[in-house]
């Protein structure tokens, strides 16, 4: 049975304990489809059920007997019910549904359950049956003609119980018209103004039934017939006598598609050897002549009309001038391949102005890097050649802007008044070319600013000039770049003192604060050596007051305290 049978049921429990059906029971079912009508009746202790029995109430009020079951004599159907009805249960006493196998539209209406207990009597509960049918639809189109009158194009029906609605799902815009009839057919008319371009359009008809969880959509299209449009195509202008496999096509358009081609020849006949096909084509099987020039029409018809094109042919003596042809065709490459060029020539240019940049940015670059490398280079040398190894700016000896060990005063008069940068430093060198002029044997010789001769640079020579060990001539233009701005003291008839300034010079040069610096390895040797000059006594030699020489114990470094006061310098 349907479960949404139980949804129309009604039951009136007249006496009794019925479990089902329940009071005002009623359910639907569908034709052709079996249906259970529910009826359960539960007795007392002292009470039994002997006998169930089911009736119809006919439209006259009269009750018609369908089945019954005794507890002891057992079922029986009754008249036409006998094949159509049946129990439910097998203890019917117990569960009196019953089964409708097949339903029928004439089983509509009020059913009476039954039920004989003893010692208590009769008891009867009703319910109400209503029967559906599924809708059975149709949709029509009918064929319509561009340009009539507003008209019917499309008709939907349905038929069913209860009676279905219709409507139209379309962008079209026309008007539709519902109409029942008395045998329960519902039917929606849908009309409008044709035209050609509504051919195609969908036309859809929906059918709503309470047998549908959604409507149901009978599909459809719109219907319009209207003439072929004609158009003639294959003449291009440039037939000359002589050429072959000409021919004329007539492509036409239209609703229904044209079925009958003719072609006519305006100023006659239609030439010799020019064959009509079916399909709309007319060829020329045979090479043109002076005599196929022409005005020539096709006529195009389907069910509705008739469409008609002409063209006018007209046949040269000889063929077109090919040069022409060529000309155009050597302007369109000419053109082409200039462009071509430009587009070459701009790529060209914007990668050479790229990578000129960039080479002109790399050369600045390199060019920094070298500077870099150069100064850096000069310094290096610089400081090489005067005997001084560069140390790592974190080692604890600080440079000057030119890369050289700075000179810190730390004399006592220093010590006690700050002095600026430049005055320090030339108090420095004064004080150093006197020490020097003390210190050092024939330093009234003042080497020359620029390179020696071969000659003059020999040790014989520089021996025989100051008498002094031999110094290199390297360390000469030193001593000579750093005392030609300065005069010497003039010469006494006694040894010069040794002021407290020189003291300091030498605490500051040749002292316990220029032995601390570790790239002067040769400071003490060169302190006491100096130390030991100012010991001596002097005597007079060639008008000048000097020092006795003594000879050394150990060959002079030529690279000691000379070179070292030079680079502190």
């Amino acid at each position: 049975m349907n479960l949404r049978a139980y949804l129309s049921l009604l039951v009136t429990v007249i006496q009794g304990d019925f479990v089902e059906p329940p009071p005002n029971y009623s359910l639907t079912s569908l034709m052709d489809e079996k249906t259970i009508l529910p009826c359960r009746y539960e007795p007392d202790a002292e009470n039994t059920v002997v006998q169930v029995t089911w009736f119809q109430e006919k439209p006259d009020g009269a009750k018609e007997q369908i089945i019954t079951a005794h507890h002891v004599n057992g079922k029986t159907a009754f008249g036409p019910w006998a094949d159509r009805v049946e129990f439910k249960s097998n203890q019917p006493t117990k569960d009196s549904s019953m089964v409708i196998k097949t339903t029928k539209i004439s089983d509509e209406g009020k059913y009476t359950c039954h039920v004989s207990t003893f010692p208590f009597g009769n008891f009867e509960a009703e319910l109400s049956l209503f029967v559906h049918t599924r809708p059975i639809s149709t949709v029509e189109s009918f064929t319509v003609v561009e340009g009539q009158e507003f008209s019917q194009v499309a008709t939907c029906r349905s038929v069913a119980r209860p009676l279905p609605q219709l409507s139209w799902d379309t962008e079209l815009n026309g008007k539709s018209v519902n109409r029942t009839s008395d045998s329960g057919e519902v039917s929606s008319h849908f009309s409008l103004y044709p035209l050609r371009n509504m051919n195609g359009t969908k036309l859809d008809c929906l059918v709503w039934h309470p047998t549908y969880s959604e409507p149901r959509r009978l599909k459809n299209q719109l219907i319009v017939h209207y003439p072929p449009h004609a158009e003639v195509s294959g003449y291009n202008g440039n037939w000359y006598v002589g050429l072959e496999n000409a021919a004329l096509s007539c492509v036409s358009g239209g609703n229904p598609k044209p079925h009958v081609f003719t072609w006519i020849r305006k100023d006659g006949e239609l030439p010799k050897g020019v064959i009509p096909h079916i399909n709309g084509t007319l060829a020329f099987g045979r090479p043109l002549n002076l005599s196929d020039a022409g005005t020539y029409q096709c006529v195009a018809t389907n069910e509705v009309g008739v469409g008609k094109a002409e063209v006018e042919i007209n046949v040269e003596e000889s063929p077109p001038d090919d040069r022409s042809i060529e000309n155009e065709m050597m302007f369109i490459v000419g053109g082409v391949a200039i462009g071509l060029l430009i587009l070459l020539l701009t790529i060209v240019i914007a990668v050479t102005c790229y990578h000129k940049r960039k080479n002109k940015k790399l050369k600045r670059q390199l060019t920094e890097k070298k500077y870099e490398i150069m100064v850096e280079g000069t310094l290096r040398n610089s400081l090489s050649s005067l005997g001084v190894s560069l140390r790592s700016r974190g080692g604890g000896i600080a440079y000057d802007s030119l890369g050289r060990p700075a000179i810190y005063n730390n004399s006592r008069r220093g010590r006690e008044r700050p002095l600026d940068r430049d005055e320090e430093s030339r108090l420095r060198v004064e004080r150093y070319v006197k020490n020097s002029s003390l210190s050092l044997p024939e330093t009234h010789y003042h080497p020359p600013l620029t390179q020696l001769p071969q000659r003059m640079q020999t040790p014989d020579f520089l021996r025989s000039m100051n008498g002094s060990p031999i110094v290199p001539p390297d360390v000469g233009l030193r001593l000579g770049s750093i005392t030609k701005n300065h005069q010497h003291p003039p010469v006494s008839s006694t040894c010069p003192p040794i002021r407290d300034d020189d003291d300091e010079v030498d605490e500051g040069l040749g002292g316990p604060a220029s032995q601390e610096q570790p790239f002067d390895q040769d400071s003490e040797t060169n302190s006491s050596q100096v130390s030991e000059g100012h010991s001596l006594p002097c005597q007079l030699s060639n008008g000048l007051l000097k020092y006795k020489r003594i000879p050394s114990p150990h060959p002079v470094n030529p690279h000691t305290s000379i070179i070292h006061k030079a680079q502190i310098v």
